[in-house]
């Protein structure tokens, strides 16, 4: 049964206003504003001197940004700035001269904090000792890491089956402190291992995988000079990953057609000023066609467009498609053919939202055009048929020969800085035969066979009392997960909860029995071991592992690293008998050297990745040699996800505030939107708030459906938006208590985020 009511306020953020003030949104993204509000966001957290600090974010000595996945150039990185306005937000909370110390959490109670907002416990500092929160405690104290570790291991070894404990990963892990995790979780026996790719682009690995046989991207950089069109569906890069508008920029010079595909016209893309370029005084235009789907009109659009580029093939049969790539390296052609002709373009770009005439110019140039590359985010992998979104995607790439050359190709964008890596590294609740049998040759231990839970089956486990114990590695998992009161009673129904952070979050304060908080260094933060100081690697969204090397002082001489916390743990759990966890965390070159043994594609790992800029994975959808079983990359057949709305319903997405990466909330302003001092918003067409008789700032609660389950999110303000008519979009996580666990993606389950059916009631005053 669903937790429907309004029983775990405290799960959620406060309702009050911040006093909101609207502006007409920005009409170009970055420029002098940006340059401007990066260095007072620095300067107000890490104080002048962390200015010194940017200078080694993203450079080939320095540290990779904690923020986006967005690649680096392989060569020359710039000396001014290889980073974004929101790569130096990111930064500067890490290294905040604030402390979140065992003082602070003696005088705030966790009943106190509850009522703080997230941005105002993100504001509150580094956490600087391990604390536990003991069973019927109000605060938390402090804990010395031998008995936090040992207080954690007697836990897992008490329960009945490892299977009954969950081991959560963030994006931020570093690769060395992944291996060593799923090396510890699966010593131990379960691969219970979700993590935030199940949230955001397990849609994007299962449709990759499927068609063309490895769930990663097939682009480099350099890709984006030797394009002909590139299109981005479901992405807004001018807020998520700043850095990609300078690419763009250099494509649109070399007049490379750019096509944007969403529901919301984001300011990044439609005008970049480059603040190390002449565009910082005149701004670049960026997209050439806006196509404005509605919310879930993906399917659609895309069917559109191959259904007008196959009417041109008829026409003129050998103009548009690519046979001889079609004959040679893929299978499905003619039953996609077949599903093809028996639609009508006209009816489906009805159905996407988009005129008509827009559809048939840029079907137009993709008719016209050899190399095409598609890039999307979470706009397409979080609906009900988001694999279905990308899959069609893939179908018009293959259909014009657009993969496995340069210039061409797969661009999913991820949105956290080693969420791929980690998976790499065997992260993952449904590890390939391959990679087990890998671990079990090189340590000696049969790893367990059977899935785990991903995120919503262990958030179900939870709440079913089939799980005890919830540990997660980096990240917020109640703010990033659906469901908000379900996940919180989940997590409340545990013995033992334990979460390994930089800062307070919100699901420190929505515990288990015990609770734990476990700090960690930051990238940004020298890392010294017995051997003397060591560096990190991580994996960025086109594959390339390279170095990351912190210098700064730790915010605290109790802090350990990642991978000193995985494996001070698994000492306690495991012993050392098949693993010296020391020896790995004495000098992280060990750590490497098991990855090489155990991970394809890392031969000399150690020597390769000191090389300035590190070295691409291996990756046969780049190279047209395609890794399905058999060898060829796959068409499919999909179709458009049927919609009912009552009258008084709309669909509504969740989206990320400019002030914000991921659940970190930077400030409290969206000037891309014209939006300040407030998170509590619904963007809303005006149409469609004359005909409810709403107006601007208006408060109104929102209903989410579901089936025959109502969720309620209180007290949101009214803005009127260039949206299209029937949808609506709200930040996370304010909104994901409407979002429904049990409405995940097919094949994908990922939570239906960007998909939410919700009726709109005006707040009684």
């Amino acid at each position: 049964m669903a937790v429907t009511e309004k029983n775990i306020p405290a799960a959620q953020p406060p309702e009050k206003f911040e006093k909101i003030r609207l502006e007409k949104p920005s009409t170009s993204a970055a420029g002098f504003m940006g340059v401007k509000v990066a260095i007072e966001h620095v300067v107000s957290e890490m104080g002048v001197g962390g200015l010194a600090t940017l200078f080694k974010l993203n450079q080939k000595n320095g540290f990779d940004c904690p923020g986006c996945a967005w690649p680096d150039p392989d060569e020359k990185r710039s000396f001014l700035a290889e980073y974004c306005e929101n790569g130096a937000k990111a930064v500067a909370e890490e290294a905040t001269l604030k402390r979140a110390d065992p003082e602070f959490f003696k005088k705030h109670s966790v009943h106190a904090l509850t009522q703080w907002t997230d941005y105002e416990l993100g504001k509150s500092g580094r956490i600087t000792h391990p604390m536990i929160l003991r069973p019927g405690a109000s605060h938390y104290e402090p804990i010395q890491w031998d008995e936090a570790f040992q207080l954690i291991a007697d836990k897992l070894k008490s329960l009945p089956s490892p299977d009954r404990a969950i081991f959560y990963t963030s994006g931020r892990a570093s690769n060395e402190a992944a291996f060593l995790y799923q090396l510890m979780i699966r010593m131990y026996g379960t691969n219970n291992m979700p993590d935030c790719s199940n949230m955001c682009h397990e849609s994007s690995g299962y449709a990759l995988s499927t068609t063309v046989g490895i769930g990663k991207g097939s682009v480099t950089l350099e890709d984006f000079q030797h394009a002909d069109v590139i299109l981005i569906a479901g992405q807004n890069p001018g807020t998520n990953h700043p850095r990609m508008l300078s690419a763009l920029e250099e494509a649109k010079a070399k007049g490379i057609k750019i096509v944007s595909i969403n529901p919301l016209p984001e300011v990044g893309l439609m005008n970049f000023k480059n603040p190390q370029g002449i565009s910082m005084l005149t701004g670049a235009p960026l997209t050439d066609i806006f196509l404005q789907v509605r919310i879930n009109g993906d399917v659609s659009l895309f069917k559109a467009l191959l259904k007008l580029m196959w009417d041109r093939e008829q026409e003129q049969p050998g103009s548009v498609f690519d046979h001889d790539f079609i004959q040679e390296k893929t299978e499905g052609f003619e039953a996609l053919n077949a599903d093809i002709a028996s639609y009508d373009a006209e009816a489906l770009a009805a159905d996407s939202g988009v005129p008509f005439h827009l559809v048939q110019e840029t079907a137009e140039l993709l008719c016209s055009k050899k190399n095409i590359i598609a890039c999307w985010a979470m706009g397409l992998t979080q609906h009900k048929n988001s694999v279905d979104n990308i899959r069609e995607l893939v179908n018009i790439l293959l259909l014009k020969g657009s993969i496995g050359k340069k210039g061409a190709g797969t661009c999913p964008v991820r949105g956290h800085s080693n969420v791929q890596g980690d998976r790499t590294m065997g992260i993952w609740e449904k590890p390939k035969p391959e990679f087990l049998d890998s671990l079990h040759r090189v340590f000696g231990f049969e790893p367990p066979r059977a899935h785990g839970h991903d995120t919503v089956s262990a958030i179900e486990a939870m709440y079913a009392g089939e799980a005890d114990v919830f540990f997660g590695l980096g990240g917020n998992f109640l703010s990033a997960t659906p469901d908000t009161n379900y996940t919180a009673k989940a997590l409340m129904n545990c013995d033992l909860t334990v979460h390994v952070s930089t800062k307070p979050n919100r699901s420190h304060l929505i515990h288990g029995k015990t609770a734990l908080i476990l700090p960690c260094l930051g990238r940004s933060e020298e890392d010294m071991q017995a051997s003397g100081p060591q560096f990190v690697t991580v994996e960025n969204s086109m594959g390339v592992v390279h170095m990351s090397r912190g210098d700064r002082k730790p915010a605290s001489a109790a802090l350990l690293s990642e991978p000193a916390i995985v494996a001070g743990l698994a000492k306690k759990l495991l012993g050392s008998e098949k693993v010296d966890w020391v020896k790995m965390v004495q000098n992280y070159d060990h750590i490497r050297d098991a990855i090489e043994a155990v991970i394809p594609g890392f031969d000399s790992y150690n020597k390769r990745v000191r090389k300035p800029g590190g070295f691409y994975l291996p990756n046969g959808s780049r190279t047209g040699d395609f890794t399905t079983p058999d060898r060829k990359a796959h068409f499919t057949i999909n179709k458009a996800q049927e919609l009912r709305l009552a009258d008084d319903q709309y669909l509504m997405m969740t989206i990320r505030s400019h002030d914000q990466f991921n659940t970190t909330i930077y400030g409290l302003n969206d000037r891309y939107r014209g939006v300040n001092n407030e998170r509590r918003v619904i963007f809303m067409n005006p149409r469609d708030m004359e005909k409810a008789g709403l107006k601007t700032k208006d408060v109104v609660n929102l209903v989410g459906h579901y089936e025959d389950e109502k969720r309620f999110a209180y007290k949101f303000l009214v803005i009127p938006f260039d949206i299209p008519e029937r949808c609506t979009a709200t930040y996370f996580p304010e909104t994901n208590v409407l979002v429904p666990i049990r409405s995940k993606a097919d094949h994908s389950h990922t939570p239906t985020s960007k998909l939410v059916i919700i009726s709109i009631e005006k707040a009684k005053s």
